[in-house]
């Protein structure tokens, strides 16, 4: 059989691959992630040897379908949890949400400054019922200021759900055996 050199070129192949997979592979344990990492690496470095890069890379097919062929090894097959989207998720949601509240609450002042310009007294909002505190808005000579409007203990539960639900984190949960003993 030819031997064939592994250049510097063949090798950033082989890591682009390793790296592309790598990224696919980011809802497994970490030193199961980084098992397979080194054990294709080392495949393919010893593929390339005997039957040169280009034709071990076309060879090992697509990095998404061996991610599947791992994931699927590892967790079975059907859907899986993500802790990268409920991580996405309890750090947009709250972005958004805040967002919402507060464009609420200045809807509020405006409405209020906008009948009478320079009045004074202060106002107080209830807010949006089960979601927000009362917001206490300060209008002097026409300077309004706004404080409170806080979450309530519903959004946090709420927080936590959405990123159970987002993430399918009940799917990581060890399931019990149906073998009779």
């Amino acid at each position: 059989m030819p031997q064939h050199t592994v250049t510097w070129l063949d090798r950033l192949r082989i890591e682009w691959v390793v790296w592309s997979l790598d990224q696919r592979l980011y809802d497994l344990h970490p030193r199961v992630r980084v098992a397979r990492r080194r054990e294709v690496r080392a495949n393919l470095l010893e593929a390339a040897m005997e039957v040169g890069a280009a034709e071990a890379v076309r060879r090992i097919g697509n990095a998404r379908t061996l991610a599947e062929g791992f994931r699927a090894a590892e967790r079975g097959d059907g859907p899986r949890y993500s802790w990268i989207a409920a991580t996405t998720f309890l750090l947009t949601a709250p972005l958004l949400f805040n967002f919402f509240l507060d464009e609420a609450a200045k809807a509020y002042q405006q409405a209020i400054t906008a009948t009478s310009p320079h009045s004074d007294g202060t106002y107080i909002w209830s807010g949006i019922a089960w979601l927000q505190s009362s917001v206490t808005i300060v209008v002097h000579h026409g300077e309004a200021t706004r404080s409170g409007g806080a979450w309530t203990p519903l959004d946090y539960v709420l927080l936590l759900v959405g990123a159970i639900a987002c993430g399918r984190l009940w799917r990581a949960l060890p399931r019990r055996s149906n073998t009779a003993a």
